[in-house]
């Protein structure tokens, strides 16, 4: 990292009761659009891990140097971290925090459970992957950012103001494996998907819902975009996501 982490893009950390939660932001993105969400958490009594992934919250620069094996590495470091304390722990995901979430769940069965916000969940496909590529194989590494999709007025995610290519193709390569392997996810799995969603299509979520292989559930979010977290429905994922947990504290006691 060569620069400081950028005002409100800070982690979050808050010891709590024998129920972990792992709280992940999105590409380009911070844990700032994610904060309310984890605060919620923390007042709930849980404990909580929001993290900020190599390479985000300081400067375009930095991630450029970064890329998917770095991102899962520390999402799975947090895990460990958060199973060395706890009894059980949830994981949390919006967009590729989303990805980084079925990742997870993948290779480590013994979670929970995951709630996932608009969840990146395959590639962009063959197309674009080879556009992107074509680009970097140009000269170009960065092009316009896709952050801060939000129908609120005034709110934004302190996310870059552009999107770097090589980490995006680590990205797309990524979730074209988990795409593969979403059936390995048996855990109780609680979806969000916004309806005016400008970054990602709807056919993610309804993948994750056709192929995992535990009880899942979807909830549309009728007011919001991209960065749900952040916008008009933030209060009904908080009040679902933290609904979704107590249920599953219940059932495991």
């Amino acid at each position: 990292m060569t620069a400081a982490i950028k005002p409100g893009c800070e982690p979050l950390s808050a010891e709590g009761n024998a129920t972990g939660v792992l709280v992940l932001h999105g590409f380009t993105g911070s844990p700032k659009s994610m904060r309310p969400l984890a605060t919620r958490f923390v007042d709930a009594g849980y404990s909580v891990e929001m993290i900020l992934l190599p390479g985000h919250g300081t400067s375009i620069e930095d991630m450029k140097q970064t890329n998917f094996s770095d991102w899962s590495s520390a999402a799975e470091a947090a895990l460990l971290a958060l199973e060395a304390r706890c009894e059980r722990v949830v994981v949390v995901g919006l967009s590729m925090g989303g990805l980084l979430t079925c990742w997870l769940a993948e290779h480590h069965p013994e979670i929970a459970g995951i709630v996932v916000i608009n969840p990146v969940v395959e590639s962009l496909g063959a197309e674009i992957e080879e556009g992107v590529a074509a680009l970097i194989e140009a000269g170009m590494d960065e092009t316009e950012g896709i952050g801060s999709d939000i129908a609120k007025e005034g709110v934004d995610e302190s996310s870059y103001g552009a999107t770097p290519l090589v980490p995006l193709l680590s990205m797309l390569h990524a979730a074209g494996d988990v795409a593969q392997n979403l059936s390995s996810i048996t855990c109780p799995v609680l979806c969000f998907r916004s309806e005016q969603d400008h970054v990602l299509q709807q056919h993610h979520t309804d993948r994750l819902m056709a192929e995992v292989g535990g009880p899942a559930e979807r909830i549309i979010l009728e007011n919001s975009c991209h960065v749900a977290t952040l916008d008009y429905d933030a209060a009904l994922i908080e009040t679902q996501a933290l609904a979704f947990v107590e249920r599953l504290v219940e059932e495991q006691q």
